[in-house]
């Protein structure tokens, strides 16, 4: 007949240490966050180029300050 225990000869399958276990979470969250920033995209290449052109020039424009001659007010 069934039990519902096993038998005290057999031993539990060993389980993976926690460092294991958080690298292959760690792995698997990466993973998934490759998968979801990808979802829609043809060309991932081009578009990581794209920002890291834009995220250039952002640090640029905070590295030169503001235009010299200021803001420049019209009325009309």
């Amino acid at each position: 007949m069934g039990l519902c225990f096993p038998c005290p000869a057999e031993s539990a399958p060993p389980s993976p240490s926690p460092e294991e276990k958080r690298a292959k979470l760690a792995e698997a969250a990466e993973r998934r966050q490759k998968e979801a920033a990808s979802r829609g995209i043809l060309d991932i290449q081009s578009v990581e180029a794209k920002r890291k052109k834009r995220e250039q020039l952002e640090k640029q424009m905070e590295a030169s300050g503001p235009p010299a001659g200021g803001l420049r007010w019209t009325v009309s």
